[in-house]
């Protein structure tokens, strides 16, 4: 299966906070290079909310919805 990432962030708290969410509306979604960023931090590029190709458009729409809204 082929995935891609829809969400990067430094702060793992909110990496879990967009997991929880986008599963939460049935889109797989997983936090990876959490234990790299957890150790590493700023160096390796933070944590990355990957899902599957088909559901990152949903996956997307949704963060950018729900979490981008004090960005605009």
């Amino acid at each position: 299966m082929d995935t891609e990432i829809v969400f990067s962030t430094f702060d793992l708290g909110e990496a879990q906070l967009v997991r929880s969410r986008l599963e939460s509306a049935g889109i797989e979604a997983q936090v990876a290079d959490e234990n790299s960023a957890a150790n590493f931090g700023i160096t390796t590029g933070g944590a990355h909310i990957i899902v599957p190709e088909t559901q990152a458009a949903d996956a997307r729409a949704l963060i950018d919805a729900e979490f981008n809204r004090g960005n605009e």
